[in-house]
């Protein structure tokens, strides 16, 4: 794949992860009313809830800084697994959500590897 069209997309796929991730995650972080009636219904404690809108706002930044993009698409990658165990195992009618979830998971390894490819292409990691 030609380098501008590469970095374009990895641009674009990390843009649409940062603002899905800030628009799932602020909401937690707020507390939320309808997350934290989720959350408790999945067996998960409030306290959870804000963790996981912790991770999702740092991953939603880090994932739009170059050198730090890594990091917070493997963020993205955990949050994404939990999501989709939880949508699969502790809520199984909402197990067409898994695939939403298992997307998102598959984009967040993307902007992973294509970030941690382009470092090492540049001697830095």
């Amino acid at each position: 794949m030609p380098s501008k069209l590469k970095t374009a997309g990895v641009w674009i796929v990390s843009g649409l992860l940062a603002a899905l991730f800030l628009r799932a995650g602020i909401p937690k972080l707020m507390g939320a009313e309808g997350w934290l009636r989720h959350f408790a219904r999945w067996g998960y404690p409030d306290w959870f809830c804000l963790v996981v809108g912790m991770v999702e706002v740092a991953s939603a930044v880090l994932v739009l800084i170059p050198k730090l993009a890594t990091l917070g698409a493997c963020g993205a990658v955990v949050v994404m697994a939990g999501a989709t165990y939880t949508h699969l195992f502790r809520a199984p009618d909402e197990g067409g959500r898994a695939v939403f979830t298992l997307a998102l998971l598959l984009l967040a390894a993307v902007v992973w590897y294509m970030r941690r490819s382009s470092r090492a292409d540049e001697g830095t990691g």
